[in-house]
């Protein structure tokens, strides 16, 4: 690169622009970028959605498309009539069985074939008996958290027959009351 003369206008713009570019490459490796977003423990940039919930936490209610969609008294009430949920999880090694308050979100009794006390007795952990010890010994446990109804809805991947079956139909013969709502 050639210089003009020292006194010049363009030989202070040619040199101002080569220490500028000297001191960028030199200071580059100082610079720190500065975020306005926290770094989260997943490690990814904690940041908030519209409804304040964190992005790594699911929503229980998908938010409707349409705002202004009426809900129903029925769908309003639905949770405060028939306030206790059966879940059932049925898979090759193990069944167990849940009755949730469905406000509260608190498990009023539990039951499944892993528990110490009902493995030891049962033959196989996954077969139809194992299923109908399960749903006697989770009715027992409910009626003595002075529960007598539920509602079962089964899963979109489940169908209301086998095992399933079994697991609720020992429910209702056992005493509790049992809503089975199918699509």
């Amino acid at each position: 690169m050639e210089f003009e003369e020292k006194g010049s206008f363009r030989f202070w713009r040619q040199t101002y622009f080569a220490l500028h570019v000297r001191a960028h490459q030199f200071f580059s490796c100082w610079t720190v970028q500065v975020h306005c977003s926290q770094k989260s423990f997943f490690g990814g940039e904690d940041f908030l959605d519209d409804d304040n919930s964190r992005p790594y936490t699911y929503q229980k209610e998908k938010k409707s498309k349409n705002p202004n969609k009426h809900v129903s008294f029925k769908q309003q009430t639905e949770a405060y009539m028939e306030p206790f949920t059966l879940d059932v999880f049925i898979s090759k090694r193990f069944v167990s069985a849940s009755v949730t308050h469905r406000v509260t979100c608190k498990q009023v009794a539990v039951a499944g074939t892993n528990s110490k006390d009902i493995k030891a007795v049962l033959r196989s952990r996954s077969d139809n008996p194992a299923c109908l010890a399960i749903g006697r010994i989770l009715a027992e446990r409910a009626r003595e958290g002075d529960v007598y109804t539920a509602s079962y809805t089964p899963r979109e991947r489940d169908k209301f027959e086998g095992k399933i079956r079994a697991v609720v139909q020992s429910q209702i013969d056992n005493g509790i009351d049992i809503k089975v709502y199918l699509d």
